[in-house]
């Protein structure tokens, strides 16, 4: 019986590292150091929910049917998830085209200060 991978300590809490591996078929058995994925060291119902999400192909109104969930719920799971993966779940700041026009009728900002303003906009 195979038992779901352990990503921390149980005593301490602290990451653990992989160390060996072994072939159920022929026995063989690696050692050394092993990386493990970011995926592995979330839960059950967040790695559910990224199934989900998957299938649904990242449309969240369809992962709010399939879970009965609210669309502020899928939010904060999926927020909750970038964040265990050690991803900023903070949205750049948009940006206000009128204001920079009206910056530039003002004479606060030059066209070409407008222009990469919009520009950088348009990157996000």
């Amino acid at each position: 019986m195979a038992y779901p991978l352990l990503t921390n300590c149980p005593v301490c809490s602290q990451q653990l590292k992989i160390t060996k591996l072994q072939c159920r078929h022929c026995q063989t058995t690696i050692e050394n150091e092993f990386e493990v994925s970011k995926l592995a060291a979330l839960g059950k119902e967040q790695l559910r929910f990224i199934e989900v999400f998957l299938k649904c192909r990242g449309n969240i109104k369809e992962v709010e049917k399939e879970l009965g969930i609210s669309y502020p719920t899928v939010r904060g799971k999926l927020d909750e998830i970038i964040s265990a993966l050690g991803f900023s779940t903070q949205k750049k700041p948009e940006i206000d085209k009128k204001k920079i026009v009206t910056m530039l009728e003002k004479g606060e900002i030059s066209a070409e200060e407008a222009i990469e303003l919009l520009k950088e906009g348009e990157e996000e």
